[in-house]
């Protein structure tokens, strides 16, 4: 003779918690999934664009002469 019984509306209680729990579980782990890919993304554009700078040779700065206008005090 059990002492405890499990109604219809526990045991649907409980489905329903371990469904949620799985949905979180899955959800973190497509999340983690995703944010990884993007690091890995962003780390290779920034190499890329490291290596593209490198590439291109800088030519040395021209220095140019400010003409100002004679101040006059008066």
């Amino acid at each position: 003779m059990p002492i405890v019984k499990i109604t219809g509306q526990g045991l649907a209680a409980i489905g329903l918690s371990v469904a949620l729990l799985w949905g979180c579980l899955i959800g973190e782990w497509v999340i983690t999934r995703d944010a990884n890919r993007e690091r890995t993304r962003v780390v290779r554009e920034l190499e890329q664009m490291r290596l593209e700078r490198q590439a291109s040779p800088v030519s040395a700065p021209v220095l140019h002469r400010v003409l100002r206008a004679p101040v006059t005090l008066g």
